[in-house]
């Protein structure tokens, strides 16, 4: 529970500020307390050790005749000894006027010391204002910076949200100090964002659509051209380059639509993962092992599809042996694993590798393979609220495995009735 609640101060500025205002007004009050009692007490004894009180006394006898008359002082004693005055009469005689102590005074008094009394005395003892300039200032102090400071908070969520991905979101401007000001200068970088990143995918977008005409004439001449056998090796290297080109094309395309949030990419459906993979496993010639009966997932069947080929087909390009392709589901994802026999991916590059156009070092040179094909399989597993990673082959063999997870909700079980006859 302290570890919750000092956590809780440690995160909330608002917090800490207003409980450094509440005990400086507090320190502050004990302090001028302790200032004003030591101040009484120091008067108190200056007036006990010099002991001249501007006063007269005079004494008179029964006729009203005075006897005496004349300023009086009283005499420093030892505690206990009574009281005794000094008296100067008019006539230049000083007389001295003595009294015992009281019945049950004989004992001295406790020396004066700052005491409780002091500091509980009502309605002004310094505990009950500080009490009272406590509360007073945590009610007044916390509203004003709790306002303040929430639109900082507002601010944080803002900037938050806009690291996640969503461009759109501008933070709250109101008010003319520091933070309104901040809050205008992050808008305005978000807008200059925003348009840099739209006209960027508006340029990818409208240069892979414009690149399908210039393809599809250069596939149909192909088919035009004679049949010679001098022809054939050429054609069909152009035919090969045609292909990656064209799934290059498809690939950008469709990236750049997943990141655009107000695009339709498809219509969400029941999605057989079973079914799907085992097409695709037939593609690329790989082994399908299941270790499930059933497995369906609420998604865009063409995208799940396309996250499932590039899976397959990187394992492909990089595996000298065998590829699986697993199925299972573990608590609340279905989870699709593929793995290969090639030369795995180094940990320090598990990450990276699904970056748009980031290839492994020395993979270049490789056959086929631009670096969008895992960057479009993250896409596809975020647009569905799911993930990928890449791991070690659990066997600890040499090679890689690429997990893909997905949100499963297990089917709901119906009790069979037997018909009545």
């Amino acid at each position: 529970m302290l570890h919750h609640v000092v956590r809780r101060f440690a995160q909330r500025l608002y917090l800490r500020i207003w409980l450094a205002v509440v005990g400086g007004v507090a320190v502050l009050t004990l302090l001028v307390g302790w200032a004003w009692q030591a101040s009484e007490d120091y008067h108190a004894r200056n007036a006990t050790v010099q002991g001249t009180l501007a006063r007269e006394l005079t004494l008179t006898d029964a006729q009203g005749q005075v006897l005496l008359q004349g300023p009086f002082e009283r005499q420093r004693r030892r505690q206990g000894e009574g009281l005794q005055f000094s008296i100067q009469g008019s006539d230049g005689q000083r007389y001295l006027l003595e009294m015992t102590p009281r019945p049950g005074r004989g004992t001295p008094p406790p020396p004066k010391h700052p005491t409780l009394d002091f500091w509980l005395r009502p309605p002004l003892g310094f505990v009950w204002l500080l009490a009272l300039v406590g509360l007073g200032v945590a009610l007044g102090v916390f509203p004003i910076i709790r306002r303040l400071l929430q639109r900082l908070e507002n601010l944080q969520r803002s900037v938050q949200r806009f690291g996640e991905g969503d461009l759109s979101i501008r933070a709250s401007t109101q008010g003319q100090d520091e933070v309104a000001d901040l809050a205008r200068q992050f808008n305005a970088a978000a807008q200059r964002i925003q348009t840099l990143v739209q006209s960027h995918q508006s340029l990818l977008a409208n240069a892979s659509h414009e690149l399908r005409s210039p393809l599809a004439r250069i596939r149909m001449g192909l088919e035009l051209m004679g049949d010679a056998p001098e022809q054939r090796s050429a054609k069909a290297e152009i035919q090969r380059n045609i292909a990656e080109l064209d799934q290059l094309v498809d690939e950008i395309l469709l990236a750049s639509r997943l990141e655009q949030p107000d695009v339709d990419v498809g219509s969400s459906e029941a999605v057989d993962l079973i079914g799907l993979a085992a097409e695709e496993c037939a593609r690329v010639d790989a082994e399908l092992l299941l270790h499930v009966d059933a497995l369906e997932v609420p998604g865009i069947a063409k995208l799940l599809r396309r996250a499932v080929r590039n899976l397959l087909e990187n394992a492909r390009r990089y595996s000298a042996g065998a590829i699986t392709l697993e199925l299972a589901h573990e608590e609340g994802w279905a989870v699709v694993r593929v793995q290969d026999h090639g030369p795995g991916v180094p940990p320090e590059q598990r990450e990276r590798i699904f970056e748009k156009f980031y290839r492994l070092p020395g993979a270049s040179e490789r056959a086929g393979g631009v670096g969008l094909g895992l960057a479009l399989v993250r896409s596809i597993a975020q647009h569905h609220g799911g993930s990928v990673r890449c791991l070690g082959r659990s066997d600890g063999a040499a090679g890689a495995c690429f997990e893909l997870r997905l949100p499963w909700v297990a089917p709901a079980r119906h009790a069979c009735q037997a018909p009545s006859l």
